[in-house]
């Protein structure tokens, strides 16, 4: 085939470290359809874009030590499978799908096409449309890896940032589980919250989290941070708020001096002088393609939603990292990459 006639796609591609406002949509060769036995070529129809989008990038030296530039920026896509390799038997050509790139090994998602492994990937119910699905990635995976291994039915969670992307996934994913849920979230994303399913909502507005939950007493199976320095001594008032046996999980956030301070006395101090015996558990998704059924399997059956905050076309990428940075979005931002012709 001669070179004008290779197949091409659009991709946004960042050259070298530094703003996410550097990257520019270039013109590629599509990839081939001849594939590795446990790939997957996938028509990218919608995107969703993630805070580690930008700050990946935006690492300096950090960043380049790290990944490969260039590179194109994005996780979380849906789409239509293009071809498989031989060795994936559940899923077909011409399924919807959705999926998750690992932003350390892979081409991202702001592209009109990808190729991933068989972990980052899984067959959507018919009923889901891929609005929904294109920004559950990243988000659903974080709040369900850092919930569903740790509560059971009957256990309480508390969720730090309710009403963000990985909040809201949370808030479902745990009363899907069978759990009490407690959210912190502003006065205007309350109802939101609740509508969710959160049982108890404390307004960061308002009232003293870490207080409140004091008051509450050390109850809680597990506490997803993802905001960190909103309230900075969440961790180091840990003993006060989780059982025994709890998790505190850092999913990420701002970190702040005074976090820091808190921080550093939970973690290294002995108990009588402020220490905590919980564990700081900073956590890294991991693409699971059992985790990702099952997320798909509960978005079939309405257990599982995306809030979906606003949606961007292709051309509009830099407004949606303009309003993700900004960080009022409720739910998640999605890019309409292409339509979906098939």
């Amino acid at each position: 085939m001669a070179a004008q006639d290779t197949p091409q796609m659009r991709v946004y591609q960042i050259d070298a470290p530094g703003p996410i406002a550097n990257m520019k949509l270039v013109t590629v060769p599509r990839p081939s359809e001849t594939l590795e036995k446990d790939h997957i070529l996938v028509k990218v129809i919608v995107a969703g874009i993630n805070p580690a989008d930008y700050k990946l990038p935006e690492l300096g030296i950090l960043s380049k030590a790290k990944l490969s530039y260039p590179i194109c920026p994005g996780m979380d896509f849906a789409g239509q499978v293009v071809a498989v390799g031989e060795g994936v038997l559940d899923i077909k050509v011409g399924d919807n799908v959705l999926g998750r790139m690992d932003p350390l090994k892979w081409a991202g998602s702001l592209s009109e096409y990808v190729v991933s492994p068989y972990d980052g990937v899984a067959t959507l119910p018919k009923n889901v449309s891929l609005d929904q699905a294109g920004a559950a990635g990243t988000a659903a995976l974080t709040a369900y890896q850092t919930i569903a291994p740790y509560a059971k039915a009957g256990d309480k969670v508390f969720i730090n940032g309710g009403s963000g992307g990985t909040g809201t996934y949370g808030i479902q994913i745990a009363k899907a589980i069978g759990c009490h849920v407690t959210v912190s979230c502003s006065t205007s994303k309350a109802a939101l919250c609740k509508e969710l399913g959160a049982d108890e909502i404390i307004d960061y507005k308002t009232t003293n989290v870490t207080a409140k939950l004091r008051e509450i007493g050390p109850v809680f199976s597990v506490i997803v941070d993802n905001v960190g320095d909103s309230p900075p001594d969440l961790f180091s008032a840990s003993d006060a708020i989780l059982l025994p046996s709890g998790h505190y999980k850092f999913v990420g956030g701002h970190f702040s001096f005074q976090m820091a301070t808190h921080l550093a006395s939970g973690l290294f101090l002995p108990k009588f002088l402020g220490g905590v015996s919980h564990k700081f558990e900073a956590f890294m998704t991991k693409n699971s393609h059992e985790d990702l059924a099952q997320l798909a399997k509960w978005m079939g059956e309405g257990k599982v939603k995306t809030v979906v905050d606003s949606a961007f076309g292709f051309e509009q990428v830099y407004e949606a990292f303009e309003k993700l940075k900004i960080g009022s979005a409720a739910g998640k931002i999605v890019i309409h990459v292409q339509e979906n012709k098939a």
